[in-house]
């Protein structure tokens, strides 16, 4: 499907590697001009590389820290300047890494999920935002969590930031409709994430090696219940695609949406 995307301006945080990769590998298939930003700067030359491999005129990558709110005001200025002061396309994929129960959890470790999960993508949206106002078309996708929807106890940080992005992106879809910005949200659930297969590797599953989402799927059900009807975990390329639609110009009119891609676990 032609999404509409040659030449396009777009910035993936959290671009480097996984769901925030496969989305700007869609991106970069479709022409845009792809700037990501992570903190890695090996991770960020090598996706930058298959990037420009894959066809965007100009992949970029930008090391940024999101919680520091004056750098990505700075990164942001610089793609403006490059890019004639407009920006198509923000996508927000990345997230915190903070793990643990409401009884374990230290005032630190919630604010770390809350600065990176959440007032990180609200730094990137007010950096940005000017630069999309400006642009002919423009496009928000924040990435959310199934476990807003589902919970998990193991995950009472990183949850609470996610619940916080999905309220904050639904204000924004009102707030910028009148501009027909579209802002939307895309909820993962069981991928096949570094993260996740490396969980299943700490607990001793065999066979978790991230190239079969049958077996991953069986080590999550064996330690937390089946958590969809689809009998595998899903893949990082599934999610990129969803949030490359909705970033595209082919997405016209759903703006203020929570697209689930979790194999059918809303419906449990």
């Amino acid at each position: 499907m032609d999404l509409g995307l040659r030449d396009a301006r777009a910035v993936v945080v959290g671009g480097s590697r996984g769901m925030g990769l496969a989305a700007a590998r869609c991106l970069a298939d479709d022409g845009a001009r792809v700037a990501i930003m992570a903190r890695s700067a090996a991770d960020l030359e090598r996706a930058t590389d298959d990037l420009t491999r894959r066809g965007s005129p100009e992949a970029i990558g930008v090391v940024v820290d999101v919680c520091d709110e004056q750098r990505v005001q700075e990164a942001f200025a610089a793609l403006g300047e490059r890019w004639g002061g407009e920006l198509n396309i923000l996508i927000n994929a990345a997230g915190p890494d903070v793990q643990g129960t409401f009884d374990d959890l230290t005032d630190e470790q919630w604010r770390r999920a809350i600065d990176l999960g959440a007032m990180g993508m609200v730094h990137t949206v007010r950096a940005g935002l000017p630069l999309l106002r400006k642009a002919e078309w423009a496009r928000i996708v924040n990435f959310s969590a199934q476990s807003t929807q589902r919970q998990s106890t193991v995950l009472a940080a990183y949850t609470a930031a996610k619940a916080m992005v999905n309220s904050i992106s639904k204000n924004l879809s009102l707030l910028l409709a009148p501009d027909e910005i579209l802002v939307n949200v895309v909820s993962p659930g069981s991928v096949a994430s570094e993260a996740l297969v490396g969980w299943a590797r700490s607990v001793g599953v065999d066979g978790a090696d991230g190239v079969d989402p049958y077996r991953l799927m069986d080590a999550i059900a064996e330690h937390f219940g089946h958590p969809a009807h689809l009998p595998r975990a899903g893949l990082p390329d599934e999610v990129g695609a969803v949030a490359a639609f909705l970033a595209s110009r082919r997405n016209s009119y759903m703006t203020g949406a929570n697209v689930n891609v979790d194999g059918g676990s809303d419906f449990t």
